[in-house]
């Protein structure tokens, strides 16, 4: 059986990491990965160009953070968004700050980051193998013993002082994150908080969003209305599809939506399309319009009002002849385009699959991990970072920038302990 000082599980943006920090203090590390090359779900973020971090203060980036962001203050102060900014230009990855203080490569590559991750952690002399899946965590006398794993189709066995569990989470099954990190852990007796997909698109009755499929809208109000009552809000981008709806402000409320439905509650999304001007600003607005241009075809004036592609829904859910002049437009005809315009309603009917979301919500309970060093409060000497925890944040570079911290935090803390029984030696 092999002896390592720690090994590390999964080869994504964590275990990339927390690999490279172990062996760049001097450590000798295994990064073991099932899938036959690492960072494969790196390589897809942010639409393949890997929003990097965010330049917003940990302050932001806790209130982003569910369902506990102030479990992270600790990791972030430890390692923090200028410091993977700073590790990646080491390895020539130039970096630009975009719209919402999001970070990207100049490139707009991925495979940019990734190949930055693996020369460092070359040079850091990590020892790195592929195909090898792990079956189980050898614990013994309540502390981690090392892995038993299937490398290459051999049954193998791995010593360690200490293992940094990094297998991510159920999002983007095919890049191997599937949730095998939460069965070998639920075996040793962690909690594993319910698992959902988060920044997920969201499926609704009926056709009227397929009816508007591909239409992207800006500068828009979102709200999730569970059993009549408002939740949640989101400002700015959104998009139309076939099943439903998409789009960043939609992504950032699917986690709200989707807790919602698991509790089986009626769900509602509504958008409000002039979310600047109040009912009377816009009432004022549309009847000002209306009377200014009295002969005109109302489908003529709602082309200054609404996107081409909306109009003839608008026509249709209102009753109005798009051929009726302006000035036949009734007082309640007025009214009720404004409230369509004001609270477009949309009955929730479930959500897309973990194959097409982001990010998991849920996963190993943080109260059975502590903060201060990322180790288990269970099983000494077993450590975990990124996705495979109950952590989850809104787009923006923010999940990312978790893997980072608590890798680190992870990888720092592994160390000094091992440092500290030496010394006691």
């Amino acid at each position: 059986m092999k002896k390592y000082e720690v090994i590390v599980v999964g080869a994504g943006a964590a275990g990339l990491i927390a690999a490279g920090r172990v062996a760049e203090l001097g450590a000798r590390v295994l990064l073991l990965e099932k899938m036959e090359r690492a960072g494969r779900k790196l390589l897809i973020t942010g639409k393949g160009r890997c929003n990097i971090t965010n330049d917003a203060p940990i302050s932001d980036f806790i209130d982003h953070t569910y369902p506990n962001g102030r479990f992270l203050r600790h990791a972030f102060s430890e390692f923090f968004a200028q410091d993977i900014v700073d590790l990646l230009a080491k390895y020539g990855v130039e970096t630009v700050v975009e719209r919402g203080g999001r970070v990207f490569p100049a490139s707009n590559k991925a495979g940019d980051v990734v190949d930055a991750l693996l020369q460092w952690v070359r040079n850091s002399k990590v020892e790195f193998q592929c195909n090898c899946k792990i079956e189980k965590l050898i614990v013994a006398d309540q502390a981690i013993a090392g892995v038993e794993a299937v490398c290459q189709g051999r049954k193998m066995a791995y010593d360690a002082d200490a293992v940094i569990l990094c297998t991510g989470g159920c999002s983007y099954p095919a890049t191997g994150s599937n949730g095998e990190g939460y069965k070998l852990v639920r075996q040793l007796g962690h909690t594993i908080d319910p698992v959902m997909p988060a920044l997920v698109p969201i499926e609704t009755e009926g056709n009227l969003a397929g009816l508007m499929q591909g239409l992207s809208l800006k500068n828009v109000k979102a709200m999730v209305w569970v059993n009549g009552k408002k939740l949640k809000e989101e400002f700015g981008e959104m998009l139309f599809t076939h099943f439903g709806l998409s789009g960043p402000i939609i992504l950032t409320l699917s986690r709200f939506v989707v807790d919602e439905l698991r509790k089986r509650n009626k769900v509602e999304l509504s958008i409000d399309l002039k979310p600047a001007l109040d009912a009377q600003k816009l009432d004022a607005r549309l009847q000002r319009d209306l009377n200014e241009n009295g002969k005109k075809h109302l489908d003529n004036m709602f082309k200054g009002w609404l996107p081409a592609k909306m109009i003839p829904v608008f026509m249709d859910l209102l009753q109005l002849n798009p051929d009726k002049e302006c000035h036949q437009v009734t007082s309640k005809e007025r009214r009720k385009i404004l409230q369509l315009m004001k609270e477009m309603r949309f009955l929730v009917t479930g959500h897309r699959s973990f194959k097409e979301a982001i990010i998991t919500a849920g996963g190993i309970s943080t109260k059975e991990i502590d903060p201060r060093t990322m180790e288990s409060k269970l099983v000494k000497n077993l450590y975990f970072a990124g996705e495979v925890m109950d952590l989850d944040a809104d787009t923006g570079g923010y999940n990312l920038q978790i893997a980072w911290s608590t890798a680190w935090l992870a990888a720092q803390s592994c160390l000094a302990k091992e440092d500290r029984g030496r010394h006691r030696d």
